[in-house]
């Protein structure tokens, strides 16, 4: 009978089979398989074998040593979290198994990569960013000088020498100094004569060494010349110990003359003194000697004079320039207890202490000077809490009352209504301060302004600026009539009182005159009191200024010119009315006529940034933007730290290059709110908006006098910002009461707008700003 023959039969073994395995047989080893046993010193096959390996025993270790580099299970290569640093099972087989393993963590691992791959790049580019930012390129570094180049003529790039080693021979052949040793008899022989010499005397080679012809050694022919006590008895040697005994005692001396010996006062001029030692203290580390004379002399000024404040305070500042923190808070608060009715001690030690310290120091400086004005708003400074700050201020006013800056600080932190309750004691108590009667008349309604202003002008019957206010309040209220009354009654009343009007207020009389009767489309009038005005003030350019715009709103475009042309002859240094005429011209489209009247300028006013700006606009406005580029780079190279210029450079770049050039304008105009400004829009331009809300707040804190600072600014938070933050900026632009920048100029000095009010023009500005930069 046939059996079915098995499958696996003539195939071979899968990996690992063992024979009989699975019923229990063991594997065995015979002497056939592992050969006779052999000491460890008998010799190997091999009878040409090296020294060291031929012996069994030498092979046994070989092959050891080779198991123990193949496996190192010492305790110091083990770690408790990745276990041993290499692999426990390297010796095994390698298998299909461990391959399929080895894919699949691989790639496990490729796909965890490309999952964290943007946000590592993001982070990296973040990083290389920052990096460049803090640490940049040479190439951008030397941009700068870079561009000089281009100045740079054939014979002087000629001109410049070859390379090559400038050394002397001392540097390139350096050598030990040699140094040779001056014998005590030298410096003895210089001590007893008095003289110094730089070299030896030629007579003591002649005679031999430091022999002279002179008998007695040492000794000099003029009685008197040795010094008692520098020399050890017996010996005839220096003693270094009393002379620097002596060195002491002359310093001593010294200090010692800034006393008086009759009344103990200082004879020293102390401002002087420490205006010289302000000169020693170092600001950056300097030397280490400077500092030591600037502590001796100071101390010698504080044991003179204890009773002296500027010396305590010079001497609290010297160990505050040096690190020296603690010691300057100790010495100022030895200060105080020394000088206690000095402000400027009790200031400086308050500056030094920190926080809590502090407010106690202002308290002890209350104690001992209830009067001062200057410790109070200090004292209110420390406080964060609004409520603590009103306290501290009222505290002070039942001192103080009569004090109008402590008014002015309390009355800020109050709202309207408490603020013209405020205002209203405030007044009484300092009747002769026109800030407050001004301030508290803005603060009422137009019937109690009224007699605000009234009775401001009988307190204070010599000052024009009340005239003004209650002038300018009736024209603000429509009474266009009472407006002339006040300004004759105001100068019958001023000269009654002795009060000469000098020549730029009658001006102003004039300017305020002519705009009063242009709002009111009083053309003719106007004109009428600027010629009058012009015939006594013909070279004030404001009013060539409002003579060429009134002629130009009427579209007389002939008289406007010959206004501004008549003004630059008086007035040839008047950017404005090279600026309108300019303008003018583009208006009516002579370009051509535009960029002479520019040029013109440019060379009656040499190094004018506002004139190089215009010209530059002039042609990217034309849609010539290569030669508005050339203009702008000759307008860099005449005006390098115009932040204007700097910051129309910046925009007028690719987005690409507007990074390095802002780089490059801060480097010139670290603090120029123009460059600030322009940094803030670029931040805004690349949607980064908190760098762009920092930067802003950094342009309204360097200059809040700047309007476009704050349009931009509310512009942007009405874009980005909260209603809380839209308010904020608001309220801030109103506080500020900002008056320059040319986008807020052209708004706030539009005849039309002459009623409105901070916020008012602050929405108009804005709605006018596009985000095309």
């Amino acid at each position: 009978m046939n059996k079915k023959k098995k499958p696996f039969l003539g195939m071979p073994a899968p990996l690992g089979y063992v024979p009989g395995l699975g019923r229990g047989a063991t594997g065995f080893t015979t002497r056939s398989d592992i050969g006779p046993a052999r000491d460890a010193n008998d010799p190997v096959d091999d009878r040409h074998a090296p020294p060291g390996k031929r012996t069994v025993g030498d092979q046994m270790k070989k092959n050891q040593a080779a198991d123990d580099d193949d496996e190192d299970l010492n305790d110091t290569n083990y770690d408790e979290f990745n276990g041993y640093a290499g692999s426990l099972f390297s010796s095994g087989p390698y298998e299909k198994d461990d391959e399929e393993a080895d894919a699949i963590y691989a790639a496990l691992d490729k796909r965890m990569d490309e999952r964290r791959k943007e946000r590592r790049e993001q982070r990296e580019k973040e990083e290389i960013e920052k990096y460049r930012m803090e640490r940049p390129k040479i190439q951008q570094q030397f941009s700068d000088l870079k561009r000089k180049l281009a100045e740079v003529t054939e014979e002087e790039w000629l001109s410049i020498p070859e390379v090559g080693d400038a050394r002397n021979k001392r540097q390139r052949n350096p050598r030990y100094e040699k140094l040779t040793p001056v014998p005590d008899s030298f410096f003895a022989k210089h001590l007893q004569t008095g003289e110094n010499h730089t070299s030896v005397d030629p007579r003591q080679t002649q005679f031999g060494g430091l022999n002279t012809p002179y008998p007695g050694g040492l000794n000099t022919p003029y009685p008197g010349g040795m010094t008692p006590g520098l020399m050890t008895p017996g010996t005839g040697e220096l003693d270094m110990r009393k002379i620097g005994q002596a060195r002491n005692t002359l310093m001593d001396m010294r200090l010692s003359q800034v006393s008086d010996s009759v009344s103990g006062q200082t004879v020293v001029d102390p401002k002087g003194y420490l205006t010289d030692l302000n000169s020693m203290i170092p600001t950056h580390g300097g030397d280490i000697n400077d500092i030591k004379k600037a502590r001796l002399l100071l101390k010698s000024v504080r044991e003179t004079n204890p009773h002296h404040p500027p010396a305590w305070i010079a001497s609290a500042r010297l160990e505050e320039v040096t690190g020296k923190l603690q010691v300057a808070r100790n010495l100022i608060m030895k200060g105080t207890e020394m000088c206690p009715k000095s402000e400027d001690v009790w200031l400086e030690a308050a500056r030094l202490q920190p926080g809590d310290t502090a407010k106690a120091v202002v308290a002890q400086a209350v104690r001992h000077l209830p009067q001062s004005v200057r410790i109070y708003i200090r004292a209110a400074e420390l406080e964060t809490d609004i409520r603590a700050k009103k306290r501290v201020l009222r505290k002070a006013l039942e001192h103080v009352p009569n004090s109008v800056r402590l008014w002015k600080a309390a009355v800020e932190l109050e709202e309207p209504e408490d603020a013209r309750i405020m205002l209203s004691r405030a007044v009484e108590c300092c009747p002769t301060s026109v800030e407050l009667w001004l301030a508290l008349a803005r603060l009422e309604t137009y019937e109690n302004a009224r007699k605000v202003l009234n009775k401001a002008r009988e307190n204070i019957p010599t000052d024009r600026h009340i005239w003004i206010t209650a002038a300018k309040l009736e024209e603000a209220n429509g009474n266009t009539q009472m407006v002339e009354k006040i300004i004759d009654r105001a100068i019958t009343s001023l000269r009654a009182n002795g009060v000469e009007i000098n020549r730029e207020q009658w001006i102003q009389v004039f300017m305020k005159s002519v705009k009063l009767e242009w709002v009111q489309d009083n053309i003719r009038a106007a004109q009428d009191l600027c010629e009058e005005a012009l015939r006594h003030y013909e070279d004030f350019p404001k009013l060539w200024m409002m003579k060429g715009q009134i002629e130009e709103q009427k579209e007389m475009m002939e008289k406007a010119r010959e206004a501004y042309n008549q003004g630059l002859k008086k007035c040839p240094h008047s950017t404005p009315l090279w600026l309108l005429l300019s303008r003018l011209e583009e208006k009516i489209g002579q370009l051509t006529r535009a960029r002479a009247i520019l040029e013109k300028s440019r060379l009656k006013n040499p190094k004018n940034p506002g004139l190089w700006l215009e010209s530059v606009r002039l042609e990217y406005r034309a849609g010539l933007k290569n030669i508005a580029n050339t203009l702008m780079a000759k307008a860099l190279q005449e005006c390098p730290n115009s932040g204007i210029l700097w910051s129309e450079a910046i925009f007028l770049e690719a987005r690409p290059q507007r990074r390095t050039k802002s780089v490059d304008a801060l480097k010139k105009c670290e603090h120029d709110p123009h460059v600030l400004l322009a940094v803030a829009k670029l931040f805004w331009s690349q949607r980064k908006i908190t760098k762009a809300r920092e930067w802003f707040h950094r342009t309204v804190k360097i200059d809040s006098d700047l309007g476009d600072a704050w349009a931009f600014f509310y512009k942007f938070e009405l874009q980005h910002g909260t209603e809380e933050q839209q308010e904020e900026v608001r309220k801030r632009c109103e506080s500020a009461e900002p008056r320059h920048g040319e986008l807020w100029c052209a708004v706030s000095k539009d005849i039309a707008n002459w009623q409105k009010k901070i916020g008012d023009i602050l929405r108009l500005v804005a709605g006018r700003i596009k985000n095309t930069f």
